[in-house]
């Protein structure tokens, strides 16, 4: 490889890392909302699949019933953390022109893929 190409590559990776620390600070501030018990329960995520709030209706703790509580609890989180992923997925795809999409399967990069 002549280093024209050399330093065209390097200059790319560059690129490409720095747009997936963009892209992971934008992550961050991408919010999703999973719900159960029609809207009784709330869980607020952000893309990088981390639960930012949990907001349950008085009538739900009211009732008693835990075991209920507990499930949609459950339900709203995994739903939330599934729209995260999937809506993650979608905006890292964008990066590099689809470069990612590009690479062998199984490498992994960090915050990405791994």
């Amino acid at each position: 490889m002549n280093m024209n190409n050399f330093g065209f590559v390097f200059k790319q990776a560059q690129k490409l890392q720095d747009d997936i620390a963009k892209a992971q600070s934008e992550l961050a501030e991408m919010k999703v909302t999973g719900s159960a018990g029609g809207g009784m329960v709330e869980v607020i995520a952000n893309c990088r699949q981390q639960i930012l709030s949990i907001k349950i209706e008085p009538a739900i703790k009211e009732s008693g019933d835990l075991e209920m509580l507990e499930d949609l609890v459950l339900a709203a989180t995994n739903q939330a953390l599934q729209l995260a992923q999937q809506q993650a997925s979608e905006h890292m795809s964008k990066l590099g022109g689809g470069l990612l999409s590009m690479l062998p399967d199984g490498i992994k990069i960090p915050g990405i893929n791994s």
